[in-house]
């Protein structure tokens, strides 16, 4: 089946609709004097501390008393949360665009792996460029990581999604730019598909002709 013939989508947050940069943060942490910080954070994996902040196990608080001593850095609260911050980058106009149209044929999901610090500042800035509060206006359910309690790739975030919505596998398309959250959810029988973002690929190119 082409991605236009599944008649659910569940669409990842960063790196498919909203543009960020790893490497942005991975430089920032360096510049304030982090140690190894490569090693310790990057899109294919991570330290423990950033899972369970992930998973809203601890405080956005708990989290930059983290970063000091997982770094080794002595560093303010604003500067930590700057660095942290440094991955989020534009939405473009034409993906909302492109949403907009598809939610008149296909049951949209959104299903990321965030934060309440970064979800403070992109629901700031969607609201600043495009006058809107979030993204639930373009989609059926919104499941953020921190607010559920579980993150990709684990199995048991994608059948919280597949219960809740009463979604047949395999009629559902699952969109994602982390090769590790694609096993997560061919696991559990989703159809799945990896973005190479990181090759200039978006999802204009899966599903453009519905702009046309």
């Amino acid at each position: 089946m082409k991605p236009t013939d599944y008649p659910n989508i569940i669409f990842d947050l960063g790196g498919v609709i909203l543009n960020i940069d790893y490497q942005r943060t991975i430089k920032a942490f360096a510049e304030l004097g982090a140690k190894n910080v490569d090693e310790k954070y990057s899109q294919l994996n991570q330290t423990t501390l950033f899972d369970e902040f992930e998973r809203g196990e601890i405080s956005a608080n708990d989290f930059r008393t983290g970063i000091r001593k997982v770094f080794g850095a002595d560093v303010t609260d604003a500067s930590i949360d700057d660095a942290w911050n440094a991955m989020l980058l534009d939405l473009p106009a034409n993906r909302l665009d492109l949403l907009g149209r598809l939610q008149g044929n296909k049951r949209l999901v959104l299903l990321s792996n965030t934060n309440a610090i970064h979800a403070n500042v992109f629901e700031a800035e969607m609201k600043a460029v495009h006058g809107i509060e979030d993204l639930s206006g373009f989609f059926e359910k919104v499941y953020y990581s921190f607010e559920v309690g579980m993150r990709k790739p684990e199995e048991r975030i994608f059948q919280l999604v597949i219960d809740e919505l009463g979604f047949a596998p395999e009629e559902t398309l699952f969109i994602d730019d982390s090769p590790q959250h694609i096993e997560g959810a061919k696991k559990v029988g989703l159809n799945a598909y990896y973005l190479r973002a990181d090759q200039g690929e978006t999802i204009l190119d899966l599903f453009g002709d519905f702009l046309a």
